[in-house]
């Protein structure tokens, strides 16, 4: 956890020589450790019972809806192909691949200590990265059934998504959106329930990820902020890998420790320090702290 520190104390004094005006919404990539190139390809439908049926399914019942993504969040789905923040997506892609080498990593989640950190703007535009690979199908989801935030980013409908799912008053087929970027889809979160703990842990979603997960390379998935609410270790327990989001200046340490010991025992790939500056981004964007697949932060620190 002391290379946590060190970013955001470093992105603090760099972000102190600039004007507030010139602050860009720009991930820093935290790096996971270098391993032999060539990433892994998906095993996507390789040899399970069902794989044409459920594409067929996915294809045919999934609604194809028009999506008006925000531009100024959605960095891939414009024709500038060196816009800010694009690179540092680029590379936490290949770092994400990387770690899938040495490890089952095709359920991914993403959250935050506290609320607008950026995990929604960190997921929208990783998923969209990953599908910019050829062949590549990605599956996202907006878990936080308290405050969703995922839709707003494309642009698209709140439902029906995986509130109606949980509730058993839709099945997996229909809940699912696809729009213009192609082999690109998402659940968003639905009906807003007043019980979303007990909705996540009734079961549900386990089902969900596994009827979904040979279908997809990827699928990530936006959870509610670790610290405030109990929703995203229980996510976790059904994820192969967690990606935790700190904005630089904004998040306290002492609640990035907090999150980080929410997921003891979890598999935290990495951290992506969002929010620096375009000027500071040639010095904090290779700025990492890298985590070992399956090692602890706190047996490294």
């Amino acid at each position: 956890m002391s290379r946590i520190h060190e970013a955001l104390k470093k992105a603090e004094q760099e972000r102190a020589m600039l004007h507030p005006s010139q602050r860009v919404e720009m991930p820093a990539v935290l790096e996971t450790p270098e391993m032999p190139a060539g990433a892994v390809a998906g095993a996507v439908g390789r040899g399970i019972p069902g794989m044409a049926t459920g594409m067929e399914a996915l294809m045919t019942r999934s609604r194809e809806t028009r999506w008006s993504p925000d531009p100024k969040k959605m960095l891939f789905f414009g024709t500038e192909e060196h816009a800010s923040g694009m690179e540092e997506f680029r590379t936490l892609r290949s770092r994400l691949y990387q770690a899938r080498e040495k490890q089952p990593l095709s359920k991914l989640l993403i959250t935050s200590a506290l609320p607008k950190e950026g995990k929604s703007f960190t997921t929208a535009n990783l998923g969209q990265v990953m599908v910019r690979q050829h062949g590549r199908r990605v599956l996202l989801i907006d878990a936080d059934l308290r405050n969703p935030q995922l839709h707003n980013q494309f642009g698209a409908e709140i439902g029906p998504g995986l509130g109606d799912y949980l509730r058993d008053e839709a099945d997996e087929y229909s809940i699912i959106q696809r729009g213009s970027m192609e082999n690109l889809f998402l659940i968003p979160a639905g009906r807003i329930s007043p019980n979303p703990a007990e909705m996540l842990s009734n079961g549900r979603i386990k089902t969900l990820l596994h009827r979904l997960e040979p279908l997809f390379d990827w699928i990530i998935i936006d959870s509610p902020p670790a610290v405030p609410v109990a929703d995203a270790a229980m996510l976790a327990n059904h994820c192969d890998g967690v990606l935790l989001v700190v904005r630089s200046n904004s998040t306290p340490i002492d609640a990035a420790r907090r999150a980080r010991a929410e997921f003891t025992g979890r598999n935290v790939v990495g951290v992506v320090l969002n929010g620096i500056t375009a000027e500071m981004s040639p010095y904090m964007q290779y700025y990492y702290s890298a985590y070992s697949p399956n090692v602890r932060t706190e047996d490294k620190n």
